[in-house]
């Protein structure tokens, strides 16, 4: 109680990221269990874009699991592709003093500094999917994308016989999963004679994975594969490829990540993708570990989720967990 009346009288105390999330416990603590109390809970929750059907599924997996808790409310906010709108989302939330945030970053420099300033003001914060830098957060929910970029490496040296040319369509390389998908992957194709050709920051945008796989049909004969950093990617190099009116959709392995049912899942039993690698939206863990939090109970600071592979073999199934 006597912290709480300090923090009344206005008296600035200079904290680090760890005593930021011990003065998030206590406020919590003070408050009580949302379920107990009657309160209803307000969870802000910034999203870098709507313009990929994935991020549009993680909004849609945390609306769902929120619905299950009548003490919860979440506002959602479209940065709309701009880390600027994203940096002013996060703060608008700060000001609202809203209970928690939950933001999945366009960039990690550019929303480091306002996750953050949420963090001093003692509201707690999920970083999901795609990282911010440092580690002044209260939790992180991902996949790990080295291992699914390696997996999906792994996975073109065997189905290629090692060797062979690769069209490589990537994410937005300013961010984390775009960064880590490409390290992954070259880790997995280390030591085989697999050739990455052409390379592109497609920005996770269809558009433009069409775009540069055009450019890439035009100045390579021979292509064996495309690894596309997300579906839509890989999805866009195929029609590139079909529109080229060569047959070469025919010969030419596309591989993509992301493996919702009705995108890349869909893709692979139409034989139009050869395999797709899960990346878990996190939203259903999201809202599960927002509630520890405002119950005040510790989560892990990093939690990391797994991943499965679909080919035409197992999709009927499930997939195969890696």
């Amino acid at each position: 109680m006597r912290l709480c009346a300090i923090a009344a009288a206005g008296i600035v105390i200079s904290i680090a990221g760890c005593q930021a999330g011990k003065k998030t416990e206590d406020r919590l603590a003070h408050e009580g269990d949302p379920s107990k109390t009657g309160k209803k809970y307000v969870i802000g929750m910034s999203q870098c874009n709507r313009g990929e059907p994935w991020r549009v599924q993680m909004d849609k997996d945390i609306e769902e699991a929120a619905k299950a808790h009548p003490d919860l409310e979440v506002l959602f906010k479209d940065a709309q592709n701009k880390a600027e709108t994203q940096q002013s989302q996060v703060r608008e939330f700060v000001q609202q003093k809203v209970d928690l945030i939950i933001i999945s970053p366009k960039e990690a420099r550019p929303l480091t500094r306002p996750v953050e300033e949420a963090m001093d003001a003692g509201i707690p914060v999920i970083v999901l999917d795609r990282k911010v830098e440092g580690d002044k957060y209260t939790c992180f929910i991902g996949a790990d994308n080295v291992k699914i970029g390696r997996e999906a490496g792994k996975f073109l040296v065997e189905l290629l016989g090692g060797k062979g040319n690769v069209v490589e369509l990537k994410g937005l390389m300013t961010s984390t999963p775009g960064q880590e998908r490409h390290k992954g992957f070259m880790e997995g194709i280390a030591g085989s004679n697999l050739k990455v050709v052409f390379d592109a920051d497609c920005q996770w945008l269809e558009p433009n994975a069409q775009r540069e796989m055009k450019s890439a049909l035009s100045r390579f004969p021979t292509i064996d594969a495309v690894y596309g950093h997300n579906d839509p990617s890989a999805h866009g190099a195929y029609l590139a490829a079909r529109q080229e009116g060569k047959g070469r959709e025919k010969t030419i392995k596309f591989v993509g990540i992301d493996a919702l049912p009705h995108e890349g899942v869909r893709y692979v039993k139409d034989g139009i993708l050869t395999a797709t690698f899960q990346y878990p939206t996190g939203g259903q863990e999201a809202i599960e570990n927002a509630l520890k939090i405002l119950k005040g109970e510790k989560v892990e600071k990093n939690i990391t989720l797994g991943t499965r592979r679909f080919t035409k073999d197992n999709a009927e199934t499930g997939g195969e967990a890696l």
